[in-house]
């Protein structure tokens, strides 16, 4: 979905009294962590919107070798989560100009921020929404994810065996 597209539906979703929900970042690898996240994130409104950092930010924000899925791809596996209402590409660093332009109700973020490191809750701020940090599944990572599989390359003849 494009931006004109998702401002458009931002104006009936406002006339139909429903409380928009913006959260954004990479989601490269879909893991437990980001289930449950979406899942808490959802719970804070009637609709989810979900900014998915292009491929280009994904790389300048992650470094070489990220993304590990195109945003084509990220974004069909988000769209097909039950938490999830829409997702929108963007190619900024940050998500402040969506929020911006779609001024959500509630803009939530993971619990590895603070208030303070997120220029987009001074604009949610401005015109009256509220920001939410949800708790971080411990465990949970893109990062993590991808360690694991190094070890498993890095270990011949470990098929089989449970390395969670």
């Amino acid at each position: 979905m494009n931006l004109s597209e998702l401002k458009l539906l931002r104006e009936s979703y406002c006339r139909d009294h429903k409380l928009v929900v913006f959260t954004n970042g990479c989601f490269d690898i879909l893991h437990a962590g980001h289930v449950r996240y979406l899942t808490e994130a959802k719970k804070q409104g009637d609709v989810l919107v979900i900014g998915l950092n292009s491929d280009e930010s994904v790389r300048k924000l992650k470094g070489a070798g990220r993304p590990v899925n195109s945003a084509a791809d990220r974004a069909e596996v988000l769209a097909g989560l039950r938490a999830v209402d829409h997702v929108v590409v963007f190619a900024e660093d940050t998500a402040e100009e969506l929020v911006r332009q779609l001024q959500p109700d509630v803009y939530v973020k993971g619990g590895d921020y603070s208030l303070d490191r997120l220029p987009e809750s001074e604009i949610v701020a401005s015109y009256g929404g509220r920001t939410v940090l949800v708790p971080m599944v411990e465990g949970r990572s893109t990062s993590n994810v991808i360690q694991k599989l190094q070890r498993h390359e890095a270990e011949p003849g470990i098929e089989g065996k449970d390395n969670s």
